[in-house]
């Protein structure tokens, strides 16, 4: 019987362009077939590239995935899988700062905190607001999300528009 089918994204949110055709060939070994990708140009980080990969595979595709690139110097990207039939939806981000960082997701593309994290982050808080604010966004994958988040939105079409807080 065939492993269940899943699917999602590859976005590579910035890389050097020597890297592109590494990227492809190693997310295509993943994926156990040769993958051609649509490089743009990423405006937020001059010299890089970026790209998004619709892919099809069995369950755990998104892993193998995020395992293949994992580690790799002046590359952020995010490989999400979304759930499908006995399985939770996934998110893997990468930084070259940060590493990589995992997260159960659900229907919606919301991260999903495990019971187990949230005990944890309030016992280590033990009453310090401060202490399970900071629990929690790391829980959260915050810091992967705020250094990605203007590379997501950044292309020829859609400037970085940079917003300040008044007040």
């Amino acid at each position: 019987m065939a492993a269940p089918t899943a699917r999602g994204v590859l976005f590579v949110h910035s890389s050097p362009g020597a890297l592109c055709p590494h990227i492809e060939w190693a997310a295509g070994r993943a994926l156990g077939r040769a993958v051609n990708f649509t490089w743009e140009t990423q405006p937020v980080l001059r010299g890089a590239h970026r790209t998004e990969y619709y892919w099809e595979g069995p369950q755990g595709t998104g892993a193998a995935i995020a395992s293949a690139l994992r580690g790799w110097e002046h590359l952020r990207y995010e490989v999400t899988e979304d759930p499908g039939p006995g399985s939770d939806g996934a998110r893997w981000m990468h930084t070259p700062d940060l590493g990589i960082f995992f997260s159960q997701t659900d229907s919606a593309g919301n991260t999903v905190i495990p019971e187990d994290r949230v005990r944890y982050a309030m016992e280590v808080a033990a009453g310090d607001a401060l202490e399970l604010h900071r629990e929690l966004r790391l829980a959260l994958g915050q810091a992967w999300d705020d250094e990605l988040e203007p590379f997501r939105h950044a292309s020829d079409v859609t400037p970085v528009v940079w917003l300040h807080k008044v007040g």
